[in-house]
Parts: structure tokens; sequence; C-alpha cells
């Protein structure tokens, strides 16, 4: 097993990208979108990069959640552009989402996968994309009709624009070297991001 680690990494370019500067070049603009942002480090970076928007739902303690919770969204919400970000070890978490969300194939939704290859919030420890699994072919083989990976900041404009031209069901892995994610210190209720989020689906916030 861990040979055939080894012979899996090496077809992976290594990873460049600070992840503190890549989310907000790839989002660039979060207010276009209805956000669940996965636990920990991404819904760090997405409340940062907004200042805690209402229309930022963060999750915390729902590892695995937030692609089916966009899911839902973008199918009660089909004229909104909804966005899913999440992390590796997140994804890892509820895999068989990829394969619920292509089969329902709902064009308003993006999901992106920020990889770091760690589990960063219990110890730092190798996550499977670490040795060598690669959540970008997993996504093309449940059927995404569109899939993207960014390597360098070469490949972000791309990335930007398949966040915004719509049409198409999306995933994006970003792929980023370990380090510390964007911090602020955040709401952890879920029941009040719950209703700021409504209020701001609603128009009302």
């Amino acid at each position: 097993m861990a040979r055939l680690n080894k012979l899996q990494m090496s077809s992976l370019p290594p990873a460049v990208l600070d992840r503190r500067t890549a989310v907000p070049a790839l989002v660039e603009r979060p207010q276009d979108f209805l956000v669940v942002a996965g636990l920990a480090g991404t819904a760090q970076e997405l409340t940062a990069m907004t200042g805690d928007a209402p229309y930022v739902f963060g999750l915390g303690g729902a590892m695995g959640a937030a692609p089916m919770m966009a899911l839902g969204l973008a199918l009660a919400q089909p004229e909104r552009r909804v966005l899913a970000i999440t992390g590796d070890g997140e994804l890892l978490m509820n895999i068989g989402a990829l394969a619920t969300i292509a089969v329902l194939n709902p064009p308003n939704l993006a999901v992106v996968c920020v990889d770091n290859g760690h589990y960063g919030e219990t110890g730092n420890q190798d996550s499977h994309t670490g040795l060598g699994v690669q959540l970008d072919k997993i996504a093309v083989g449940s059927g995404f009709p569109v899939v993207w990976t960014i390597n360098t900041e070469a490949d972000l404009p791309e990335g930007r624009r398949l966040l915004r031209v719509g049409g198409s069901l999306t995933f994006l892995l970003l792929r980023v070297k370990e380090g510390p994610a964007l911090r602020i210190k955040r709401n952890l209720q879920p029941a009040v991001a719950r209703d700021r989020f409504r209020m701001a689906l609603l128009g009302e916030y």
C-alpha cells in the first residue's frame, strides 16, 4: 500500500499556493453567491473575507455536511448562484455527496475543495489526498460536467470564470500548501447563523 501511494503521489505536482491568498483570489466576490462553508479553515476564511457577512453559512461541528447543504439550497433557489466551499478532509468524510450532487446536476451550484492534503484541525495528519487520492478525478467519475484543478496562479483566472459563468454544475479543486487559514472570531451559534442566513436569502438583512 505504501508503494502504491508513493506512485500515486509522484503523478501530482507539488502544491505551491498559499491558501490565505489563493482562496480570496479564487472566490474574489463572495457576495455574488449564497455560501455554505465547511467547518474549520474554509469557514474561517469566508468569514474573514466577508467580515462575518450573513450570506455566508459557516459550519462548525458538522463535518461532511457542506456540499449536501449547498445542494439543497441550490435546488430550492434555482435562480441564485450557490457556492459550497470545503476542505479535503471534510469532503472525504462524505465523498458520496459528489455522486448525489452530480446525479441531481443543479446548474447553479459550484463546489470548491481547498485541498492541503492534511487534517489541519486534528494534528495535521496526512489526509487521503496527501497519500495520493485525487478528488478531481472522483468528481469526473461521479459525472460533474465541469471540473477544473488549480495548481498554480496561472490556473486561477479560469477558476474564477468557471465559478461565475453559470449554466453548469462545477467542481474546482484548489491545491494549496500546508499552512494556516485566514482567522477571525466567528459566530458558532447555529440558530443565530441560520436566522441571519435566512434573512440574507430573503433580502431582509
